[in-house]
């Protein structure tokens, strides 16, 4: 019945057309174009300058041909975000409705999730008795919070970088700044993605408890940190490595200064490395926005600058081992990861948003290799 309507509407639209312009249907709508949306929208237009078509009516006519014709209306009705490398799996095997929340929490972009937990692994394993494996129940609760806190830091983000993400090439397609979905619903899912946090936090101790409640600050007030300094990356790495001390704490309780200080300032400077090589993919955007970063501000001396972070980064990881007293391996497994750190800062051409984004990705491998090292080295001590 909707579609008899349209039809009716659509011939009567042709029949004022051609009698108001004297032109014939062929011209109304030539053969070369048969979506007759565009012609509607440039002869009504013409109409209407002339007065020739009463307001209600152009209104009438143009909301009838505003129906979705093209790939992209129908994608973006359809939840779908549009993407230049082709379809994630998101948009292959999740339904219509969930895709826009799946993309604001980046569910196809596992590298922030891995480079959140690595850290958590790194402490958790410390903690461990030697000899024995680390708790896998612990492992498997630090590894969802991680998922939840990655996807709600993501959130935050969106929700408060909004404004500025429709000016970035990288970043104007994400939900939010793209229009998918509203404000009001980020929040709501927000709040969804906490309240599960809620749950995992309340499975730790009461110290635990109070030291992760602890980092939503950091959480909350992170996507602000560009707009008042060049060093949001650091302002990161206290966040995204919160979980160096709440690892540990889950499983001793308490805190123990001499090891999990150098284990999270050794993280600090790990994400001075990455994200810093991250950033160098935005420097263009971000210098018309007006937003900053540790890649506007060293530049030139970009290697030289994260060269320093990443010696500090391996010798805060030496320093810990050697505190915890670990095993031998662990050293040898760290010579690896140094290796690893050391060929990102080498061969990143930071001209490139390709390369950039390749080496920032393959630092799950560097927290692969110092957890593998914490790990052997606890066995074998």
């Amino acid at each position: 019945m909707a579609s008899f309507f349209l039809r009716r509407a659509s011939c009567s639209a042709t029949r004022l057309l051609s009698s108001s312009l004297s032109l014939s249907t062929a011209t109304i709508i030539p053969k070369s174009n048969p979506n007759p949306n565009f012609i509607y929208h440039h002869h009504l237009l013409q109409l209407s300058r002339e007065n020739k078509i009463a307001s209600p009516y152009l209104t009438f006519i143009k909301e009838i041909s505003t129906i979705p014709s093209t790939k992209k209306e129908q994608k973006q009705n359809s939840g779908e975000l549009p993407n230049r490398g082709g379809k994630s799996w998101i948009d292959v095997h999740l339904p219509r409705q969930v895709r826009p929340y799946a993309h604001l929490a980046r569910l196809d972009k596992p590298i922030g999730t891995w480079l959140l937990a690595w850290p958590c692994m790194w402490s958790i394993s410390l903690a461990a008795e030697p000899g024995i494996l680390p708790d896998f129940k612990t492992m498997a609760l630090f590894g969802c919070g991680a998922l939840l806190l990655r996807g709600a830091g993501c959130t935050v983000n969106d929700l408060l970088d909004r404004d500025i993400d429709t000016k970035v090439e990288r970043t104007k397609l994400r939900p939010v700044a793209s229009g998918l979905l509203t404000p009001f619903h980020g929040l709501c899912f927000l709040g969804f993605q906490l309240f599960l946090g809620l749950g995992i936090l309340l499975q730790l101790n009461n110290y635990s408890r109070v030291l992760g409640a602890s980092s939503l600050l950091l959480v909350f007030s992170y996507p602000l940190m560009k707009r008042f300094t060049f060093w949001p990356q650091a302002y990161l790495g206290l966040t995204f490595n919160w979980g160096a001390l709440l690892g540990w704490s889950a499983v001793k309780g308490s805190l123990d200064p001499a090891i999990v200080l150098p284990l999270y300032a050794s993280g600090v400077f790990w994400t001075l490395v990455y994200d810093t090589i991250y950033a160098h993919q935005d420097k263009e955007d971000d210098l018309k926005v007006g937003v900053k970063s540790t890649a506007l501000r060293f530049g030139d001396s970009t290697k030289e600058w994260i060269t320093g972070f990443g010696t500090a980064c391996i010798s805060s990881l030496a320093l810990c081992g050697f505190n915890a007293d670990i095993g031998w391996s662990y050293y040898a497994f760290l010579a690896a990861a140094s290796g690893q750190l050391a060929w990102q800062i080498w061969t990143v051409d930071l001209s490139c948003r390709a390369d950039c984004n390749r080496k920032f990705v393959s630092n799950k491998w560097f927290g692969a290799i110092v957890f593998s090292g914490i790990l052997f080295g606890r066995l074998l001590s």
